[in-house]
């Protein structure tokens, strides 16, 4: 039921996705109004992603969080851009910086934040990682979208791995000016635990509050647990819901 509420609460036309669980049209793809004049293209193939951003609201945080047009909000592994414009359309006027190497998804990401002009959004095709350089990705070619390109060298034949810019994000507060960030979500299919666990402390500092979505790494500290408690000790309080790490920063501290 708190699905639905959240469908309700969240999209305009919201009763699209009845019509299409009961096969009621065809219509591809489908296009949600949601909230604060923000419109979002959703290809079929990527409905399940969709609903768990919109209707699971996945990454939203635990308790209330109040942005305003001064807030910041990044996003790691923006893939075709749904908790970018859910976001956009429960902060509106936040500043909104999305981050996307995979160019099938890149693709879909920028035909749905063109849409939405008038909100505070950036993208960028390239990947955060460690450090400011290259990144090898492992993906399936054959595949429209990709949920699941990642870091790891995978044995499967029909697999490729190919080279994408990547930046630090110390790199990236650095380059694009931030000096502080309201709000950190993280997909990123494994490249979390290089990404945080070599993240310099001053920069960690500069979070306040952070959804990660945690996959096992190939080191045996590239876990959901390792990676908590590193943050606990970089002054986040973390909770974790499924495989979502939630922190908070705490209190009084910077």
């Amino acid at each position: 039921m708190r699905r639905y509420v959240n469908l309700i609460r969240n999209a305009q036309n919201w009763w699209l996705h009845f019509f299409h669980k009961w096969h009621l049209t065809a219509t591809e793809p489908i296009h949600y109004r949601l909230r604060n004049n923000v419109s979002v293209e959703v290809p079929v193939r990527l409905l399940h992603e969709f609903k768990e951003v919109l209707m699971d609201e996945c990454y939203a945080p635990p308790s209330p969080m109040k942005l305003t047009r001064d807030s910041i909000i990044i996003n790691i592994g923006a893939k075709a851009g749904f908790f970018t414009l859910f976001a956009a359309a429960r902060y509106p006027g936040a500043r909104i910086y999305s981050f996307e190497p995979v160019p099938v998804n890149f693709k879909q990401l920028k035909r749905n934040v063109d849409s939405n002009a008038n909100h505070n959004i950036r993208i960028f095709q390239q990947a955060v990682f460690s450090h400011t350089g290259d990144l090898r990705l492992t993906w399936d070619p054959t595949d429209s979208f990709t949920t699941s390109a990642t870091i790891v060298d995978l044995p499967e034949d029909h697999l490729e791995t190919f080279n994408v810019p990547c930046l630090s994000l110390e790199d990236l507060f650095e380059s694009h000016g931030i000096q502080h960030c309201d709000f950190l979500k993280m997909d990123c299919e494994g490249a979390e635990h290089p990404i945080l666990l070599e993240c310099p402390g001053d920069t960690l500092r500069k979070i306040s509050r952070a959804a990660i979505e945690v996959h096992a790494g190939p080191e045996p500290t590239h876990t959901l647990q390792a990676l908590a408690e590193h943050l606990f000790s970089q002054g986040l309080d973390t909770t974790i819901k499924g495989n979502i790490l939630h922190a908070s920063r705490r209190s009084g501290l910077d």
